[in-house]
């Protein structure tokens, strides 16, 4: 099984690298409502066909009456024939469709199990258009795939079989043009399905392309109108729609060339070809050609429908094969459900970690110790790895090398819903949900009272914005929290790291969007709230600076300074030059510019 960040509880195992055994094993699960599928329609052709050979036996009623009562019992055999027939096709549809919703939901389950359980790295690389396609229109696939799509396949295998199975008891001799007909029928649909199967896989590429250029545009909306874009994005979702197009015409080119069809008219006229010679040398009856050409006839169904379930079947296993793209994917966490638990202390350790992304190098032989309850500012130019080195502390992403220690264990030893359950960070880019203000508040925390939601909105400064809605705490956000302002939306986040009352205290330049007077507010209930817990600033404000404990200095991946405000002023290049730009009086650089390893390690 591909390894996933989460374990899911009554998760579907699955063990199948192949699209088409992926989908066997999910409809194996429901193998009593497929045997039931392929019984009724082997009754259902039975019948049919039955009734074929019957209206053959009334003709020969007719040419040679032996009494009175032989055709009405012959009528309502056959009338009893298809009642069956109709009983068994209504019921063989309802089981079909009965898998067909069940494997929908299932594959869609399993997949967005699967998703949940994939770590940040595997989701910074995906599509987010790309995956809702396969989560929505490949998954439905699955259902068209397998009715009609598989119902009729089996339709058209059991249409070919039973009569065959008939004309052989009919007349041995009458089996030579239908065979030769099935040889031609399979060959020529092999070669169908050989030059369709690649249309239908673009074809499914270009829908999941089609829908994250959509996701894209719509997501980046403002930036879109902002820059004046509109037609060139209107240009590109055309030529990718019209692509998209010109796969389905080349599908029509590929069915409009459909040969079986033709086939099986020429094998008709030779079928009643080789009857009447048989009849010409006495060998066989009126009676027996009507009966023979009937049986024939229920051929043509199975042939037609061929031309369109392939398609259907195909475009299910090609969407198969994208969700299982995404299934199989290793990932670089697990989620170690049989690791550590305890109570975080909140002692943070890098030992020589190096961490590279994409073969790139973000941090570069990191050492540190943060000891429990201290409050530590990461400082640094943009792109110096402040946040990465934030993201190995709750396993955002693992160490390529090196050791991160949480109270003196290996953060890959905890168990990760342990350890994620006591850390809390909070970005400057907020994500909030499409929900009440109190549901965000309390994500994570569901368990969160009333009484106890509101007091961490007031401790995080935003319970009287909230107030100023007409639905108070009940007001629902739009999309990503953007009927909120960038400020609000920060206090949310903070609420709800208030109110999770995390050991380890995570701020990404969390109060970027707050004026200053709402932000010496915050900051009074970040200092309230830091106690007992440590506290990682990253940041480039002062009036948070000067608070830490200690200042950690970070430049092009490597920890370069530590110490405290002045200290730095006083010896650290790197930090002097991020604070050149503020109208602070910055004291003669001390002569030693070298950062004692001892400082950076006792941080």
């Amino acid at each position: 099984m591909a390894k996933t960040e989460f374990t899911v509880q009554n998760a579907y195992q699955y063990t199948q690298t192949s699209a088409s055994r992926w989908i066997i094993s999910h409809v194996l699960r429901y193998r009593w409502f497929f045997l039931l599928t392929v019984l009724l329609y082997v009754g259902a052709y039975s019948s049919y066909t039955g009734a074929q050979v019957l209206v053959g036996k009334a003709v020969q009623g007719v040419l040679e009456p032996t009494g009175t009562d032989v055709l009405p019992r012959i009528a309502l055999s056959i009338l009893g024939l298809l009642i069956l027939d109709g009983l068994c096709n209504l019921i063989g549809t309802i089981s079909v469709e009965t898998i067909a919703q069940r494997l929908e939901v299932d594959a869609r389950d399993e997949l967005y199990r699967n998703l949940l359980g994939k770590s940040q790295s595997f989701h910074s690389q995906q599509r987010v258009g790309d995956i809702m396609a396969r989560a929505t229109d490949d998954v439905q696939q699955l259902n068209g795939m397998m009715n009609p799509g598989v119902a009729i396949t089996i339709e058209t295998l059991v249409g070919i079989i039973v009569p065959l199975v008939y004309t052989a008891t009919l007349r041995f001799e009458l089996l030579l043009v239908p065979v030769i007909f099935v040889l031609t029928y399979i060959i020529a649909v092999t070669r169908y399905v050989r030059q369709l199967d690649p249309i239908v896989r673009r074809q499914r590429d270009q829908f999941g392309k089609i829908n994250a250029g959509l996701e894209e545009t719509i997501s980046g909306i403002e930036v879109v109108k902002a820059s004046a874009q509109e037609a060139f994005e209107r240009r590109k979702f055309r030529a990718s729609a019209h692509l998209y197009r010109d796969f389905f015409v080349k599908q029509g080119y590929l069915e409009a060339r459909y040969l079986p069809v033709l086939l099986f008219g020429i094998a008709y006229g030779l079928c009643f070809l080789h009857a009447m010679t048989l009849y010409q040398n006495g060998q066989i009856q009126i009676a027996d050609i009507v009966a023979y050409m009937g049986i024939v006839g229920v051929l043509r169904w199975p042939t037609f429908a061929t031309i369109f379930t392939i398609s259907l079947v195909q475009a299910g296993v090609a969407g198969a094969r994208r969700i299982l793209r995404i299934l199989q994917a290793e990932t670089d966490l697990d989620e170690n459900p049989n690791g550590h638990r305890s109570t975080v202390q909140g002692d943070i350790r890098f030992e020589k970690v190096t961490f590279a992304y994409n073969h790139t190098h973000v941090l570069d032989r990191v050492s540190l110790h943060i000891r429990p309850g201290q409050t530590i500012a990461l400082v640094g130019q943009t792109g110096s790895g402040k946040s990465t080195l934030s993201q190995l502390i709750n396993r955002t992403y693992d160490a390529t090398y090196g050791r991160v220690l949480i109270d003196g264990i290996d953060v890959r030893d905890w168990s990760l819903d342990s350890l994620r359950s006591q850390i809390s960070k909070i970005e400057q880019d907020v994500f909030l949900f499409s929900r009440s203000i109190a549901q965000n508040i309390a994500f994570g925390f569901p368990t969160a009272t009333q009484e106890q939601i509101e007091q961490a909105a007031k401790e995080a400064q935003a319970h009287d914005f909230i107030m100023s809605f007409k639905d108070g705490y009940d007001t629902e956000l739009g999309e990503r929290g953007v009927t909120l302002s960038g400020g609000q939306r920060q206090r949310l986040a903070l609420a709800r790291a208030f109110l999770s009352d995390p050991r380890i205290l995570i701020l990404d330049d969390s109060t970027s969007a707050i004026d200053s007077a709402t932000e010496d507010e915050i900051q009074k209930a970040i200092r309230r709230a830091q106690q007992g817990r440590t506290t990682i600033l990253i940041t480039h404000r002062l009036s948070q600076i000067r608070w830490a404990d200690q200042i950690l200095v970070v430049d092009e991946g490597k920890l370069v300074a530590a110490g405290t405000h002045d200290e730095l002023l006083r010896r650290s290049p790197h930090y002097r030059r991020i604070f050149a730009r503020y109208d602070v009086e910055l004291p003669p650089l001390e002569v030693d510019m070298a950062a004692p390893s001892s400082a950076v390690q006792t941080a």
